[in-house]
């Protein structure tokens, strides 16, 4: 029988650098969204108030 192989089995180098080099660009440039306020937005799920999404800067 073969195994198929699961999704996070197999890597695309050229992928992985792509994304690396996107997600260092956005730092270097100051696009990012703080813990806290990731944090803060995801403990509102559920509740009567949910907070709005957090945007660039928060």
């Amino acid at each position: 029988m073969a195994r198929d192989d699961a999704l996070f089995d197999t890597s695309d180098p050229a992928a992985e650098a792509e994304a690396d080099a996107r997600a260092d660009a956005a730092v270097h440039s100051g696009r990012l969204i703080s813990h806290d306020a990731v944090k803060g937005w995801l403990s509102s799920w559920g509740s009567t108030e949910p907070l709005p999404r957090p945007r660039v800067g928060d």
